[in-house]
């Protein structure tokens, strides 16, 4: 009786079929390549824009609002209250043994009125610090959201903007609570103040952008350590609790080129008064911070998980 089973070819045969087939398959992809050449050129120019940006940053940032107010409301509550803290101890108890203090326009304003825009600014830059950095440190090596969200039709530009974003909300929460402290308190020397909040706002952008993109070149927890350790004398010596004045001259200088520094001089310009044309200087300050920070941040995202 015949063997029914099919026979095997032997492994010469297999392997000269394999390479005709794979022969035939280049060749109809070669015409389809030539025949519709204009329409893949145009593909190919599009894509570079099109992997950057999805135009769906909203996602991102809703996505990490509903996160961030299901889990870490009491981290949120708790960093409100921190600057605060300090206006109520330095401001209004030590300030009435300061009396008042000279600004830099050389008016005389009352030691909490002093230091209530620079607490300001550093309340903007520590709510969103903390979201472009640790929150961000976490999603990109524990829980690989990125990796997630990358491989949808979101490019790194959606996913930078919408991180920033939610970080720039944080510190538009912080900045406006505590602003209505200041105005209870008669703190609010101008109404320039109102101009505080769309300030502070410009402040937590900058901070956030850049934040994000130098927290993807971090790699362990030692090394996160490193930005409270930059956060902690910038929040000191930028003409926070006194005049720039006391430093040396060659102190001066590195402490204006710090952006904290920037930061209070144009929420303390805003809130005592002291406005004039130089305070454009500051805002250009974050607005370059901002459009580097955004550059390195995107950058690092495709670098990181696209190619």
């Amino acid at each position: 009786m015949a063997d029914a089973r099919p026979r095997r070819l032997p492994g010469r045969a297999l392997r000269r079929l394999l390479v005709v087939g794979q022969a035939h398959r280049r060749e109809e992809a070669e015409q389809v390549t030539t025949t519709r050449d204009p329409f893949v050129a145009a593909v190919s120019r599009a894509r570079p824009l099109r992997a950057l940006y999805a135009g769906n940053a909203r996602s991102v940032m809703q996505r990490g609002w509903s996160a961030t107010r299901s889990t870490n409301w009491l981290v949120i509550v708790s960093g409100f209250f921190e600057p605060i803290f300090y206006l109520l101890s330095l401001g209004v108890g030590f300030g009435g043994l300061v009396g008042t203090v000279t600004t830099a326009g050389g008016e005389q304003v009352p030691y909490a009125a002093f230091i209530a825009p620079a607490l300001l600014a550093t309340t903007a830059m520590n709510g969103a610090v903390y979201d472009s950095t640790w929150n961000v440190f976490f999603k990109m090596h524990f829980a690989k959201l990125y990796e997630g969200m990358l491989s949808t039709s979101l490019g790194p530009l959606d996913v930078a903007l919408g991180e920033i974003l939610l970080a720039l909300l944080r510190g538009a929460l912080y900045a406006a609570g505590f602003m209505v402290v200041m105005q209870a308190l008669n703190l609010n020397l101008s109404w320039w103040a109102l101009l505080a909040l769309p300030a502070v706002l410009l402040i937590a952008f900058g901070f956030a952008s850049f934040g994000m993109g130098v927290t993807s070149y971090m790699k362990t927890f030692q090394q996160m350590d490193w930005i409270n350790f930059i956060l902690l004398p910038m929040f000191l010596l930028s003409a926070t609790f006194y005049p720039i004045t006391v430093y040396p001259e060659w102190i001066q200088k590195i402490i204006m080129a710090l952006p904290l520094w920037h930061g209070v001089e144009l929420v303390r310009g805003l809130t005592t008064g002291n406005v004039d044309p130089g305070m454009l200087w500051h805002v250009l300050y974050f607005a370059v911070m901002i459009a580097l920070g955004l550059i390195l941040t995107t950058r690092r995202l495709r670098a990181l998980f696209l190619d």
